[in-house]
């Protein structure tokens, strides 16, 4: 199970950004070709993306690299670059349906094989940012089997809707969408973007709210706003000591040859034993496993 609550957005073009990021930790680093990027940077930033993604100092941070469409002038180049750097998630923007993960995937396969890079190792995320993505949002999560997630975009989204982020009932639907899609699918769902970096009292009130939904993680656009993340998913001291109690549980039975899990008297199923291992793995990220 990879964590992945934070996914810190870097303009493409910044080439300091690019070079020193990595000391910030978050889970997931996403270098942004699209939206971050004027147009007469676009072939800069291509370049730059590409030779960062190759610094050995984000090794062991995961590499995600948004695209332009593939509609446009810049999708492909990006592609190109991206996967021939060695990400290892490419982000599509404007995902409306599951054909458009399945002419992304036809794409990634021809550079992987070209490039002598494995097939199927670049991972793929759709982001969804229309009212038609949100629609078709389980399609799209089960379109393909290099899909780690997809992502909710509230840009984009709440101007198809015709409406303005506010206190985020314009966004509910779409959150509770985007949300079981993945989970049916068995993939990882990202929140969108808090925009007001000043507004630490905001950003923690929505960052409770989606991780009360189920949310895997969230989308940030500034540094700052990382440790806050970590900290409001960490779990508490009482959930942590539960969770090694039931990692225990379950370890005894396999050694003993039971099928069947118990804890004080009571009988713990598979999906309590993986909420376990999750709650202990957000544990360890902070620090806070002994």
């Amino acid at each position: 199970m990879k964590l992945r609550r934070s996914m810190l957005f870097l303009p493409g073009s910044n080439a300091a950004m690019l070079s020193t990021a990595f000391v910030y930790r978050p889970d997931s680093i996403m270098f942004d070709l699209e939206d971050a990027v004027s147009l007469r940077e676009k072939d800069s930033a291509r370049l730059l993306v590409f030779h960062a993604l190759q610094n050995p100092a984000y090794r062991d941070i995961e590499t995600v690299v948004r695209i332009n469409p593939l509609n446009t002038p810049f999708g492909l180049k990006d592609l190109e670059a991206a996967v021939r750097g060695g990400v290892d998630v490419v982000r599509l923007p404007k995902t409306d349906s599951a054909a458009d993960v399945h002419e992304l995937e036809r794409h990634v396969e021809r550079i992987e094989r070209d490039c002598g890079r494995e097939v199927g190792s670049t991972r793929l995320m759709a982001a969804i940012e229309s009212a038609s993505g949100v629609v078709n949002a389980v399609s799209i999560a089960m379109a393909s089997p290099r899909l780690i997630g997809i992502a909710l975009a509230g840009f984009d989204y709440v101007m198809d809707m015709q409406t303005e982020r506010g206190d985020g009932t314009e966004l509910f639907y779409a959150r509770c969408a985007v949300l079981h899609a993945a989970r049916a699918a068995g993939i990882d769902a990202f929140d969108v973007v808090y925009s007001d970096v000043n507004d630490e009292a905001g950003f923690l009130r929505e960052v409770a709210l989606i991780r009360k939904l189920g949310f895997n993680g969230k989308s940030l656009i500034n540094p700052r706003q990382i440790e806050l993340l970590h900290q409001a998913y960490a779990p508490s001291e009482e959930d942590v000591d539960y969770a090694r109690r039931v990692i225990a549980a379950a370890e005894a039975a396999e050694r003993d040859g039971l099928g069947a899990i118990a804890l004080n008297g009571k009988m713990i199923d598979a999906p309590i034993v993986n909420h376990a291992r999750r709650t202990l793995q957000r544990a360890e990220a902070c620090g806070a496993r002994r």
